[in-house]
């Protein structure tokens, strides 16, 4: 089974599917800690690291076909990412999280220990402005779009062992649809 995890910036992505993982012992990769582990490598801030992947579309490109790479690979994955939805097409399962800003910001604030709210707030916006313009130009992608997943849920209003029961139920529920 492949299943994605997609999401804005605090929307509970990585924690939820770091549950999954756990629960259903399945592998995990994360396109975000990639592309965060990729920023510190050099020396950079997020949004500075993101306004140099928007000017060189390499980074983006190595991360998303890595990961589509190794979902295609493996069976019983978690691919968490804003575009993995996207990216593992035939994924059995394509979960998208969303929460209100304030939310996402008072969780990006304390994950980043960025003491400042505003601060945060105006880097996160800058952030997913800068990532839909790279999803748009890269692939048309539109990230606004949720026709393709199969469950919405709201990671504002439960807790992440909430999101995983809810998942939980889906999996046990689950039937693959036959291809027309």
């Amino acid at each position: 089974m492949r299943i994605t995890v997609s999401g804005l910036p605090g929307s509970g992505t990585t924690s939820l599917s770091r549950y999954l993982a756990e629960r259903h012992g399945f592998t995990m990769i994360s396109a975000g800690e990639v592309f965060r582990q990729l920023a510190k490598e050099h020396g950079m801030e997020l949004a500075a690291f993101g306004r140099l992947a928007e000017e060189d579309p390499t980074f983006d490109r190595m991360i998303d076909a890595r990961q589509k790479e190794i979902a295609l690979e493996h069976d019983n994955i978690i691919i968490e990412g804003r575009l993995s939805g996207w990216m593992v097409e035939d994924a059995d399962l394509k979960i998208w999280l969303f929460a209100p800003i304030g939310c996402r910001i008072r969780r990006i604030a304390f994950r980043d220990q960025v003491i400042d709210e505003k601060a945060a707030e105006q880097l996160t916006l800058e952030r997913e402005k800068c990532e839909a313009g790279r999803y748009q130009s890269y692939y048309s992608i539109d990230i606004g779009n949720l026709s393709i997943y199969h469950l919405v849920l709201n990671s504002g209003y439960w807790n992440v062992e909430g999101l995983g029961a809810i998942v939980d139920t889906a999996l046990t529920q689950f039937i693959r649809p036959k291809n027309p």
